[in-house]
């Protein structure tokens, strides 16, 4: 067995040991979560987040199994073409790898957790569309991360082998990521809503298998007279994970942007989506307050498909994932900062 399936494998077994953890002994019960609670949670997963960056840093070299010059010119010459070495200095060499993928991490790491903040705006929508009790929050977003984890890992490898494949792919991504940015800045400032009769989901759902009409005690599957039937918050479910799905399209590609290392894009992924839930809880009830963020995540979008698409000029004029990262920074602390000084007035009231 190869030293990438180990380290990989051993990740996922941290990950699996985590969300059984919270399963098992954070999640007991059905009580919402507090704000002090959530905020904790959060800084728990951005600590991991960030420990898994100095981890990088200094022994990143471990994810490939890198114990040679020959190996290490093998792995950058197949994701990071664009680094130079200094002579056969293997340790030095090394260091110098391990810069560049820490760094890689960190800003795929804050590509995907601020575009998860737009996402957390539709599973908001979708739990007040479809009324969902407060109480059972908790459980669809814990399986909602558990799906969105297998579902991220899929997408990310077929898309690094599409990407291996058939490199024209990137601008396509390029373009995509340029008419999203600029859907989201020409979107009108307007209360949306979900249909819940007619979401596709939800129809298809109906379809294949018979639906109770109320939720029950917070289960997905509800048995009346030997009949089986899936309640409201199975459907639910499935539309949270639609959501993401679709959330993906977006997210997945940006961060292929900064590296083309699916290890490296999975990992920065899986960190972000396993901070969503406390995330979502942290933001809940102050999201109306962020007006000007979506707009900054249009702009943030924009410039990463820009920068997809002319990949060989901006690296011709020495632009870097190091310029990449203060620039998305930047966007995000306007938009923000924007938000706080000058209020919209629907976001006062």
């Amino acid at each position: 067995m190869s030293r990438e399936i180990i380290f990989f494998s051993s990740f996922l077994v941290f990950i699996a040991f985590v969300l059984a953890l919270d399963l098992g002994v954070f999640s007991k019960g059905s009580k919402t979560v507090s704000f002090k609670n959530a905020f904790a949670l959060t800084f728990v997963w951005v600590s991991f987040a960030l420990i898994f960056f100095l981890f990088l840093k200094q022994s990143g070299e471990m994810i490939h199994g890198i114990d040679s010059m020959d190996k290490l010119i093998e792995i950058t010459s197949k994701y990071q073409p664009d680094i130079h070495f200094s002579g056969n200095d293997l340790e030095r060499n090394l260091d110098i790898y391990n810069d560049r993928i820490s760094l890689d991490f960190l800003t795929g790491y804050l590509i995907e957790y601020s575009l998860s903040v737009d996402n957390l705006f539709v599973i908001l929508l979708i739990f007040t569309s479809f009324a969902v009790p407060n109480q059972y929050y908790k459980k669809v977003l814990f399986w909602g991360v558990l799906g969105a984890i297998i579902l991220r890992m899929l997408f990310i490898f077929a898309g690094s082998f599409l990407i291996a494949q058939f490199h024209w792919i990137l601008y396509v991504f390029g373009a995509f990521l340029i008419f999203s940015g600029i859907k989201i800045l020409l979107s009108k400032d307007e209360e949306e809503s979900i249909d819940v009769e007619n979401h596709p989901v939800v129809k298809l759902t109906s379809r294949v298998f018979k639906t109770w009409p109320e939720y029950v005690r917070g289960k997905f599957f509800h048995t009346e007279n030997g009949v089986k039937y899936v309640t409201p918050l199975f459907l639910v479910l499935l539309v949270v994970e639609f959501s993401d799905l679709v959330f993906a399209v977006d997210s997945v590609p940006a961060i292929f942007s900064v590296t083309k290392d699916p290890y490296i894009v999975f990992f920065s992924n899986i960190f972000a989506i396993m901070g969503l839930r406390s995330l979502f809880f942290l933001l809940s009830n102050i999201m109306h307050l962020f007006s000007y963020l979506k707009m900054g995540l249009g702009v943030l979008l924009a410039f990463i498909g820009t920068k997809m698409l002319f990949e060989e000029w901006f690296t011709s004029i020495g632009f870097n994932n190091m310029i990449s990262l203060m620039i998305i920074l930047s966007i995000l602390s306007v938009s923000v900062l924007l938000s706080i000084f000058f209020p919209k007035k629907k976001a006062e009231d």
